[in-house]
C-alpha cells in the first residue's frame, strides 16, 4: 500500500511518498555495502574515496529529490526548458573537445579523454555527464507534447501523428547525434528504447508497433549481415572498437585476454560463488570494473546467489512501486513522466545484468542506484523529485511553522 503525506514547512509544502523514499534509502544502503565489498577488487585503492563520493552524491540526491518536489508546476518546467538549452552547449563542448584531441592531441580543459571517449566535464575530484541529465530532460519534454497533443487531438489523423513524431524529433535527434558522437553508444540506446516505449504508451496507432517491430528486425538483419560479410564497412561506420564487443559477446573464449576479459571474469565469479558466496570483501577473481559496470558479479562473487537474488529483489520492488504509481496518476503529462522513467529504469537493469551473464553485448551501462556514479544517481533522483511531487492526493498533512496556503 502505498503511503502518501503532504507536509508544510512554512510557506513550503512537499508531497511525501514515505514507501518510495524507504525504497531509495534501502537502494542507497545496499550501493554503500556493495561499493564497501569491493574495495579488494578495486586495482587503484580508491576504494574508500569511491564509497565516501558514493555516499556525498546520494545525499545531494535526496536534497535534490525534495527542493524538486517543493517546486511549482510552472516553474519546474521552465527549468527542465532552460537545462535543454545548457546541456546541448556542454554536449557542443564535448564534441568540440573530441575534435581537438583528433586534430591535435590536445583537448579542451575540463574535457579529458577517459575510457575512449569524450563524455565527462572533469573538476578535481568531481566528474560530470552531461549525457545522463539530458535523459531526464528528454522524458520531461516529450512527455509534455504528448500530453498536449491529446488535450488538443480528440481524433487525430495520420498527419497530425507524423507532424508529432517530426517535433518530437527535432529535440531528441540533436542530443542524440552528439552522445554517439563521444562516442557513447550505451546511452543513445536508452534514450532511443525510453522514448520509443513513450511514445507507443501514449495511444498512438497500433501500427506504429508492428511499423517499429518490423524495422527494428531489418536493421539487426542488415547489421549482422554487414558484420559478418562487409567487415570493412563496419569498421569505417562504427569503429573497430564497437565491433569489439560484438567478437567478445558472440565468440568470448577467443578473446579472453582481450576484449571480453570483462565478460569471462564476470560469469566465473557468479559461476564460482555457488549459494552466499566467498564472503566479505572476497577477491578471489579479479573482476575489472567491479565499482561500475560489473557491481553486480562483484556483489555475487562476495554473497553469491543470495546476494544476486537480494538485489534483483529490490530492483523489482523499485519497479513495481513506480508502476503502481504511475497507474494512480490522473495527470497525464505526469504520468507518462513516470513511464518514461520506469522505461529508462528498466532497460538499464536488463542490459546491465544482461550483459554481465554474457546474454547482451557489453556496452558499458550502469546498475542504476547500484554502480558507483554521482552523475547517474543525482539524475535519477531529478528524476525521483519529479514523480515525487506528482505522487497521487496525499492522505495526511502535517504542518510545521505558521500556516500558509499554497497550491501545488
Amino acid at each position: 500500500m502505498t503511503v502518501k503525506h503532504t507536509i508544510h514547512v512554512g510557506k513550503w509544502t512537499l508531497r511525501m511518498d514515505f514507501g518510495l523514499v524507504a525504497i531509495l534509502l534501502l537502494m542507497g544502503a545496499t550501493s554503500c555495502f556493495a561499493l564497501y565489498n569491493a574495495f579488494n577488487l578495486i586495482r587503484d585503492g580508491s576504494g574508500m574515496s569511491n564509497l565516501i563520493k558514493q555516499i556525498f552524491w546520494y545525499c545531494v540526491g535526496f536534497a535534490v529529490m525534495f527542493v524538486i518536489a517543493s517546486l511549482n508546476r510552472k516553474t519546474l518546467f521552465k527549468l527542465i526548458h532552460k537545462a535543454y538549452t545548457v546541456l546541448m552547449i556542454c554536449l557542443l563542448y564535448l564534441l568540440a573537445s573530441s575534435l581537438l584531441f583528433r586534430f591535435t592531441g590536445h583537448s579542451l580543459p575540463f574535457s579529458p579523454w577517459i575510457n575512449g571517449a569524450f563524455s565527462w566535464f572533469r573538476l578535481g575530484g568531481l566528474g560530470f555527464q552531461p549525457s545522463e541529465f539530458i535523459k531526464i530532460v528528454l522524458i520531461v519534454m516529450v512527455s509534455e507534447m504528448l500530453s498536449g497533443y491529446w488535450r488538443t487531438h480528440a481524433a487525430p489523423t495520420i498527419q497530425d501523428d507524423w507532424h508529432l513524431l517530426l517535433r518530437i524529433a527535432r529535440i531528441a535527434l540533436p542530443p542524440l547525434v552528439l552522445i554517439f558522437l563521444q562516442p557513447d553508444t550505451g546511452v543513445c540506446i536508452i534514450i532511443g528504447f525510453t522514448l520509443l516505449v513513450l511514445i507507443l504508451c501514449s495511444g498512438l496507432r497500433k501500427e506504429y508497433i508492428w511499423a517499429v517491430a518490423f524495422l527494428t528486425v531489418a536493421v539487426l538483419g542488415l547489421f549482422f549481415y554487414l558484420y559478418f560479410f562487409q567487415r570493412d564497412l563496419m569498421i569505417s561506420v562504427f569503429s573497430a572498437y564497437r565491433l569489439q564487443r560484438i567478437d567478445a559477446w558472440l565468440d568470448p573464449e577467443s578473446h579472453i585476454l582481450g576484449s571480453s576479459n570483462q565478460l569471462y571474469t564476470s560469469l566465473l565469479s557468479l559461476g564460482s560463488a555457488g549459494l552466499t558466496g566467498y564472503g566479505l570483501q572476497a577477491n578471489i577473481i579479479a573482476i575489472p570494473e567491479a565499482h561500475t559496470d560489473f557491481i553486480f558479479a562483484a556483489f555475487g562473487q562476495c554473497f553469491g546467489l543470495l546476494g544476486t537474488v537480494f538485489i534483483l529483489g529490490i530492483c523489482l520492488i523499485l519497479d513495481l512501486y513506480l508502476c503502481k504509481i504511475a497507474y494512480n496518476m490522473k495527470r497525464l503529462t505526469d504520468r507518462y513522466i513516470t513511464i518514461g522513467v520506469i522505461a529508462m529504469l528498466l532497460y538499464q537493469q536488463i542490459q546491465n545484468l544482461g550483459m554481465i551473464v554474457g546474454l547482451i553485448p557489453i556496452t558499458g551501462v550502469t546498475l542504476p542506484l547500484i554502480s558507483y556514479g554521482g552523475s547517474s544517481i543525482v539524475s535519477y533522483f531529478i528524476a525521483f523529485g519529479l514523480i515525487l511531487r506528482a505522487s497521487p492526493n496525499a492522505k495526511k498533512e502535517y504542518r510545521i511553522g505558521r500556516k500558509k496556503q499554497q497550491s501545488l
